[in-house]
């Protein structure tokens, strides 16, 4: 039997994931206290013998405007409603903070830290089914992603996280034509199944399998890789941070590590993933309670064999 995987994927963008849907100048500090927690994220990573993909949205390794204006891709996402595009909000805007979108430094620190991947999470937190964009302002995006990452960083992107987890079966071939092999993929529950009228039914179920078995068996064998077609990793669940919520979270944790044990006693692939400034909040809190995961990773490790791998290695060290 195969011995079972514990991948880590993490969304990381800063405000280029959030600025339409919250204020830029009421998450500044948010922003100050995840910048400030991710050198603390990569200790653990280390300490544990953690692997991790961060998915990292492009535009956030530029240094500075001048260097993001630079690498916009001449064609631009056509969204029908505007809000979408972080193109129209950086004009709207009169004053962005360099602290809110840019972490070249950052990036830098994760690629030193062992057995970190850089993924990519698109250019500019391309939302590739709404309506009005085109698949070919879908590729002019992840060529600048990846050019930015090649020529700051010597960087070739291989997996790929979908903003808002959004894809189709067209987009997923872009990716794979423009480099990317890995990606993460949604569980195959219905309530994660992208609908025209997704509604809060859906939303209920999510939240409410995050505690108690809702859907189907969050962990699974290693697919199999298929010629012209990237490998998808469907994601097993969202890490939802401490919000001073200790109840609900001990129990969040405890399903979390049930299935961990689960996949590690049946040689599956369990596939968390979260976004570091879901740690803004609670920096302290969120931390304690991630080390005691990777302590019982280490746990299961010992037990059963299990290993730590990132996106890239899950698919290419299956032994």
């Amino acid at each position: 039997m195969k011995k079972a995987i514990f991948t880590i994927s993490l969304d990381f963008e800063l405000h280029w994931g959030r600025f339409d849907k919250y204020p830029l100048e009421e998450s500044l500090n948010y922003y100050k206290e995840t910048r400030k927690v991710i050198p603390y994220i990569l200790e653990l990573f280390e300490k544990y013998g953690i692997e991790a993909t961060w998915a990292t949205v492009g535009s956030l390794m530029a240094e500075n405007m001048e260097e993001w204006q630079h690498y916009c891709p001449k064609e631009q996402p056509t969204y029908g409603n505007k809000k979408y595009s972080p193109y129209e909000w950086i004009q709207r805007e009169k004053f962005v903070p360099a602290e809110a979108l840019f972490a070249p430094e950052l990036v830098r620190e994760v690629i030193a830290c062992p057995g970190q991947e850089i993924g990519s999470h698109t250019f500019a937190h391309y939302y590739t089914c709404e309506k009005g964009q085109l698949s070919e302002q879908f590729r002019a995006d992840l060529r600048a992603s990846q050019k930015l990452a090649k020529e700051k960083f010597q960087l070739d992107l291989q997996s790929l996280v979908f903003p808002r987890n959004q894809y189709n079966d067209e987009v997923i071939q872009v990716a794979y034509q423009e480099g990317f092999d890995f990606i993460r993929s949604n569980p195959s529950d219905w309530f994660w199944k992208r609908t025209e009228n997704s509604g809060l039914l859906k939303r209920f179920f999510r939240t409410g399998d995050t505690i108690i078995g809702l859907g189907k068996m969050s962990h699974y064998p290693m697919p199999e890789m298929e010629e012209g077609k990237p490998m998808l990793l469907p994601s097993s669940r969202l890490l939802r941070p401490y919000r001073g919520d200790g109840l609900f979270h001990q129990r969040r944790l405890k399903r979390i590590k049930d299935e961990m044990a689960s996949a590690a006693q049946a040689g599956h692939v369990y596939h968390l993933w979260w976004h570091p400034h879901n740690f803004g909040l609670y920096p302290q809190e969120n931390l304690h309670y991630t080390e005691g995961l990777f302590q019982f990773f280490n746990s299961l490790q010992d037990s059963y064999g299990m290993r730590s791998l990132n996106m890239k290695n899950a698919t290419i060290k299956v032994v």
